[in-house]
């Protein structure tokens, strides 16, 4: 069976190239009918935060990432995990204690530095046939060594890369454990990948020079590494580093900008994967035909007006009663009730051919929910004149006896332009502001069914006055 997983450490919100980390590994598995698991890597307690633990798994959540495993694993609660295969590495003799002090080391390097010799550990503590050791110095704690091999290569069979090849005598003997007993961050990761069954793991190409050392403490294990796959590294639109100004944001952040998550996993999917010609993809095309024959191996290029098009054509596709849910969610923070007004889905509907986010459309949206605080001064300037008065005089009548159904009502306005002998715009305008508050909105018949009449009836004769007033 496939097994991935997604691994952060608690140090940040989760990001956006976390989130196409997450998402690829997701789909890997998911598409071969496997499974894939999260992990929280805090053994680095100085950084790491329950806030920013509560951050991923609401990012992961919302983008509907759900882990199969019944609980996240947490790297502090398996110290004794770690400590038992330290121990049986040492019984193994593939991996030692070494007493060299933080001056040594320095020297050490300092020296090889001077020589322009690539800094790495010497072994000077490594057991070796026919080799004494010094005895041990009284009163250090030793920090455990791994034993790498020094012959041979290394073969890195990259699903996304290609073959790459390291030197085992460029590898040194990495620290596995500290003199304190903690474990280190290379050890934790491959004692858990091991115990997880982890088959494929999928993570960024800053991880490709753990990779090898990590593979060979698996065979020193005695198990067989999974396949790996790094994912290269997301560009600005612009070709430089992705900051906060090419939308490097926390995925909660997207939320708050008005994205749908099945909008936004779309975009991420397309960062670096190709089908085809093929731009939308439902979440179930996505598991079933992504791959790594087709992810590159070059930079993707982050692009924000392309992810707005994204998320606006998913709006304008997507059944309104999946995404109604989110648009509940913005509507609210806007201090509107949604219960005070048409159902979401019938706005919805009306309103997402004009709205490229959810935070565009609730805004839009809000005066179905909420009495009107007032008018666009401009529009209002323009529309609601004493011109306009006989207009809604004559639409109050001819509305308060027609029958509230968009059918009817597209019928009546029409009457009372024919009526008075004007153009349709310069009757639906006046409404429009009527109503919306703006010059700006569906269609007028369909808004003044989702108004009701009673509010459409009242909202008129109040623009009525304040044309008089004009």
């Amino acid at each position: 069976m496939t097994i991935t997983r997604f691994a952060p450490s608690p140090t940040g919100y989760l990001h956006i190239g976390g989130a196409r980390t997450a998402l690829f590994s997701y789909l890997y598995a998911k598409g071969r009918g496997g499974k894939f698991l999260l992990r929280i890597e805090d053994t680095d307690r100085e950084r790491s935060t329950q806030a920013a633990v509560d951050a991923i798994f609401e990012g992961m959540a919302w983008l509907g990432l759900a882990g199969d495993n019944a609980e996240p694993i947490y790297q502090t609660q398996r110290f004794g995990r770690y400590a038992e295969v330290v121990q049986q590495m040492l019984d193994e003799g593939t991996a030692y204690h070494c007493y060299a002090s933080k001056e040594e080391l320095d020297q050490l390097r300092a020296e090889q530095q001077a020589r322009k010799e690539k800094p790495r550990y010497d072994g000077r503590w490594r057991p070796e046939d026919g080799k004494t050791l010094p005895a041990p110095p009284a009163g250090v704690k030793p920090v455990v060594r791994f034993r790498n091999p020094v012959e041979g290569q290394v073969v890195l069979k990259d699903l996304i890369k290609g073959d790459i090849v390291f030197d085992s005598v460029e590898l040194d003997d990495l620290i596995i454990a500290r003199s304190d007993g903690t474990p280190t961050y290379n050890f934790c990761v491959v004692v858990d990948d091991m115990d997880m069954g982890i088959t494929h793991v999928i993570r960024g190409d800053d991880h490709v020079n753990n990779t090898p050392r990590q593979i060979n403490i698996l065979k020193a294990l005695g198990v067989t590494p999974p396949a790996y796959a790094h994912v290269s590294m997301i560009l600005g639109a612009d070709g430089a580093k992705l900051s906060k100004r090419h939308g490097a944001l926390g995925v909660t952040e997207y939320r708050a900008m008005g994205f749908m998550p099945e909008a936004l996993l779309n975009y991420l999917v397309r960062l670096g994967w190709s089908h085809g010609d093929q731009e939308l993809f439902t979440r179930e095309e996505m598991m079933a035909k992504f791959d790594f024959d087709h992810v590159s191996p070059s930079p993707a290029r982050f692009d924000m007006e392309k992810a707005y098009w994204v998320n606006h054509q998913y709006l304008k596709v997507t059944d309104p009663a999946i995404i109604a849910p989110e648009f509940d969610w913005h509507l609210r923070r806007l201090g509107v009730d949604p219960a005070n007004g048409p159902a979401l889905p019938a706005v919805i509907e009306q309103q997402r051919e004009r709205c490229r986010t959810l935070v565009e459309m609730a805004e839009k949206s809000r005066f179905f929910y909420e009495e009107l605080a007032g008018y666009n001064e401009k529009d209002a300037a323009k529309h609601l004149t004493a011109k306009a008065v006989p207009v809604l005089s004559a639409l109050i009548e001819a509305l308060s006896g027609t029958e509230w159904k968009p059918e009817a009502l597209h019928l009546a306005v029409h009457g009372v332009a024919e009526k008075l002998g004007l153009k349709l715009g310069d009757v639906a305008q006046p409404i429009r502001v009527a109503v919306a508050g703006m010059a700006i909105s569906p269609p007028i018949d369909q808004t003044l069914a989702l108004l009701g009449r009673e509010r459409g009836l009242a909202r008129l004769a109040a623009a009525q006055r304040r044309a008089e007033s004009a």
